[in-house]
């Protein structure tokens, strides 16, 4: 039986704005009780390393992640000392968050080639031996605040992903979904795949099942009076096993603040899924479900 982890809860900002609106935003968020803030990769959105940094300067206790970053897009010594200078400037409170990108367009925009899933998990795992190896090196510089490094999230979905997830991360972050052979949008996974999914990391892990915690991001937090309305948007996407009780499905997270908290105790104990991360525009929505989870 694994150990059950406490909960600990993330928001994923995803909204390009002035500097005097971030920094309301993040504080916003820290006084919503939040233990993390993390900044999404995507182009047209913030450049997730400075908006880490001028978070924490608008903060106190926060820790500031990478939400993930697309690593194809970086070369891995560079990235390095990014993610040092950035753990140094916010005295050690950086989370990396890392994943092999699915978005072809943006690869496109960027004039970057669109590898195969498996080249481009190649790159992750290089990625991550690079880093590690430079932030073990006592000489390296510039050195991050957090002696190895900061911790590391591996999100994904796939078996190639995972299998490096369980390997190397501190955390694996569960994206709830597949990305299409295409390079298209995600495809939501129901209660069977999510278990699978989740059974198939826990094997892999061995040993280390205890020391890695889990990571869901939800994306949606439906309050009752909102449940028609995204229902008709999600509903013919939804899988079969969930088709007539979409409440239960992991990515989605509905119902009263009460009925919400005792959804995610459930899906601690079922799943180990201890660490929760909501986007943005669920910020104020979700803030009550912290509190019942002190």
């Amino acid at each position: 039986m694994t150990v059950q982890r406490p909960f600990r809860f993330g928001v994923n900002m995803v909204v390009p704005d002035s500097r005097a609106n971030w920094i309301e935003k993040c504080r916003r968020a820290e006084e919503f009780g939040y233990d993390v803030i993390g900044v999404a990769d995507h182009l047209g959105m913030p450049a997730p390393f400075p908006a880490m940094i001028l978070a924490a300067e608008a903060t106190e206790r926060v820790r500031l992640n990478t939400f993930v970053l697309n690593t194809p897009f970086y070369n891995p010594v560079l990235l390095a000392r990014d993610v040092a200078g950035a753990d140094q400037f916010t005295d050690g409170r950086v989370e990396l968050g890392l994943g092999a990108g699915y978005v072809q367009a943006e690869f496109e925009a960027a004039g970057i080639p669109f590898a195969s899933g498996g080249k481009r998990v190649e790159h992750l795992e290089k990625t991550i031996t690079t880093l590690r190896g430079l932030f073990s090196d006592p000489e390296y510089q510039p050195r991050p605040a957090q002696p190895s490094g900061p911790p590391m999230l591996i999100a994904g979905w796939g078996d190639r992903l995972l299998g490096v997830a369980a390997k190397h991360a501190d955390i694996i972050g569960f994206t709830g979904a597949a990305a299409a052979r295409n390079g298209g949008p995600l495809q939501m996974a129901g209660l069977e795949e999510t278990a699978e999914r989740i059974d198939y990391v826990r094997a892999l892990l061995g040993a280390r099942v205890d020391q890695v915690e889990l990571n869901i991001l939800i994306q949606r937090v439906v309050p009752p009076h909102e449940l028609a309305a995204v229902l008709e948007v999600f509903g013919p996407a939804l899988p079969p096993d969930v088709a007539e009780s979409p409440e239960e499905l992991p990515i989605l997270l509905m119902g009263t603040h009460d009925e919400m908290a005792q959804r995610l105790r459930d899906r601690r104990e079922r799943y180990g899924i201890s660490y929760i991360t909501v986007l943005e525009d669920s910020m104020e929505n979700f803030a009550p479900v912290i509190q019942l989870l002190r």
